[in-house]
């Protein structure tokens, strides 16, 4: 199964959730990340909490959705509220739109010294969802559909 997270500057959630999935979820379970104007740099604490929690940063990258038409993704989740309202290109049209609203730790709102719990919290919530995932990447492709419906997703 392979995942295609969407955030619209792609510097922060979307890597974080590539990484994590990538990381967790084993060798059914493919991530990438993209942006619709992405930001063209990762943030550097974003780099910084996974490596802390142990999850490979090698070739992370800040990119936009146009760069991966090649990866054609079963499943697109947008991790931003931006992204969620924007139109995805016409060659995700297959695949499969979810919503998993997530709260960016690395936005300006956030204190410094609330820095470490935000992507530590994050981090774990895309741990918690990957795992809900991982099972079902393992099933047949006609088999995801029906088992995405039973999570009750938020579906785009």
């Amino acid at each position: 199964m392979k995942v295609l997270y969407i955030c619209t500057h792609n510097r922060c959630r979307s890597i974080l959730a590539e990484a994590v999935t990538n990381h967790l979820g084993g060798p059914r379970l493919t991530a990438r990340s993209a942006g619709s104007q992405p930001a063209g740099v990762v943030h550097p604490l974003t780099l910084q909490y996974l490596a802390e929690a142990g999850i490979a940063t090698d070739g992370l990258r800040s990119q936009s959705w146009e760069d991966l038409e090649w990866f054609d993704p079963d499943i697109v989740i947008t991790v931003c509220d931006s992204a969620a309202g924007e139109a995805c290109p016409l060659w995700l049209g297959k695949a499969e739109k979810f919503h998993w609203g997530l709260e960016d730790p690395s936005s300006s709102r956030v204190k410094p010294e609330a820095a470490a719990d935000a992507f530590r919290n994050t981090i774990a919530t895309i741990a918690k969802r990957v795992a809900l995932l991982r099972p079902i990447s393992e099933l047949a492709e006609h088999q995801w559909h029906q088992k995405f419906d039973s999570l009750k997703l938020h579906r785009l």
